[in-house]
């Protein structure tokens, strides 16, 4: 459970909070950082300069003074807007919240329409992967409730509401309460967990959103579980740690015989089991789950192409996320991983129509980081407010897997079947490259 200090009595005033600008961490003076070592009541200028992000690993100089918006009554918001259609935006995770601020940042008055099939509040995402461990509530998960980020920025947002199709030439969306017009169209509707292979998605979760944490949040508060997470991919690892640090029992089941295997160089996967390991996470490498039973209790019997059974409380998938595409292809827009975008506007094969964040892909590859999305935001809003035009500059992110037991960084782009090659590093230190073609493609340390 996290710590916050009473307020201060150092004449600098009250906590202050800081900003990731890389994934949207919020650094509180009042609860420091524990898990880094940054006890609470640090002040932010006070910490070493060498602290790193705990959720993107970027460096301090990276993060910069954040102040709460303060919410603005409904009624004082704008009621009329100059275009008839204006934007319309699909989705209210990071990616169209940050479309919705940076195109309101350039145009006080365009009319802007928000529509999610959830309720739209304010949340950094990275932070569910870590957010048992370090006892966050959905309170403080929560930046801001959905109509309140709405009214501040002016906007319209349609909740609890599904785009169901596309009408490209009418320039309309149609939604489970009804079609709106729109002038341009952004799709930011990111990608959903992929359902498991073979076993009832009713008695899977998935956590993907702030919802699906907080559902299971509430099954696990107070309570001693055993979990299986199916799948050990970044999402796998880092909800095996989250939860085993929260004192959960986890047996993680893997496809492949080390963790990450196929994305990260051997030596990297095994570095990562044995961390995982020494936090009492048991792995089952290189099989697959061929039943699974309910038992009267509510638990769940797993039966494993080993022969091995395991009972446990509760089972989680893992196993990848995928990007609705029904929608997206009856429209007529080309899809392949993802949304295809043109690599520098952000616009779709479909005029006025653009799409950013988890749901596209560039070049075949698609795009599921944080990082990358306050840029993409901001091509997009200088495109549909008739701004001069910012290209995108699309470049691999830095990968951080968030685990404390064996965390792992990597810079570049990975290709699969390069060759990875051990550098030279500090004691205890992994650093491993990729080359293909002669060229360094990927940079990991360990």
């Amino acid at each position: 459970m996290s710590v916050v200090m009473a307020e201060p009595n150092d004449d600098r005033g009250p906590w202050k909070e800081f900003l990731c600008r890389a994934c949207g961490l919020i650094y509180n003076e009042g609860e420091g950082d524990p898990d880094s070592g940054i006890a609470p009541g640090t002040r932010f200028h006070d910490i070493p300069d060498d602290w790193s992000c705990p959720i993107c690993g970027v460096r301090k100089q990276d993060f910069e003074p954040y102040e709460r918006a303060a919410a603005i009554p409904l009624s004082a918001a704008p009621v009329t807007r100059r275009a008839k259609g204006g934007v319309v935006i699909v989705g209210a995770g990071i990616a169209g919240w940050s479309a919705a601020k940076a195109i309101r940042a350039r145009d006080p008055d365009i009319a802007i329409t928000m529509i999610t099939n959830c309720a739209g509040h304010v949340y950094n995402k990275p932070e569910l992967a870590v957010a048992l461990s370090r006892g966050m509530t959905e309170e403080r998960l929560r930046r801001e409730i959905g109509s309140e980020a709405a009214s501040r920025l002016g906007l319209r947002l349609i909740a609890e509401t599904s785009a169901v199709g596309i009408s490209a030439r009418g320039r309309r969306l149609r939604t489970t309460r009804g079609t709106f017009a729109y002038d341009r169209l952004i799709l930011a509707s990111g990608a959903r967990a992929m359902p498991p292979g073979g076993l009832d998605p009713a008695r899977c979760w998935r956590i993907n959103d702030l919802n699906s944490w907080i559902a299971l949040s509430n099954r696990l508060s107070g309570k001693h579980r055993h979990l299986a997470i199916i799948g050990a991919g970044m999402v796998g690892c880092e909800l095996a740690e989250d939860l085993a640090r929260a004192g959960h029992e986890v047996t993680l089941v893997s496809l492949t015989a080390e963790p990450m295997e196929g994305f990260f160089p051997a030596r990297a996967g095994e570095r990562l089991r044995q961390g995982l390991e020494s936090l009492g996470i048991r792995l089952h490498g290189g099989v697959t789950v061929t039943a699974m039973e309910p038992c009267e209790d509510g638990t769940s019997m797993l039966s494993l192409s080993d022969g091995k059974a395991i009972h446990v409380d509760h089972v989680i998938t893992a196993t990848g996320l995928a990007t609705p595409s029904r929608m997206i292809a009856a429209a007529g827009i080309a899809f392949e991983n993802g949304i295809v975008v043109d690599p520098q506007t952000l616009q779709t094969s479909v005029a006025d129509i653009f799409a950013l964040g988890d749901c596209v892909s560039i070049g075949g590859t698609p795009c599921r980081y944080v990082e990358p999305i306050a840029g993409q935001a901001a091509t997009i809003a200088a495109a549909v407010t008739g701004a001069a035009p910012l290209p995108y500059d699309h470049r691999p992110p830095m990968i951080r897997l968030k685990t404390r037991s064996a965390p792992i960084v990597v810079e570049g782009s990975i290709v699969r079947g390069g060759e990875w090659r051990e550098a030279k590093g500090a004691s205890g230190e992994l650093i491993m490259e990729q080359w293909v073609d002669g060229s360094l493609t990927a940079r990991l340390v360990a």
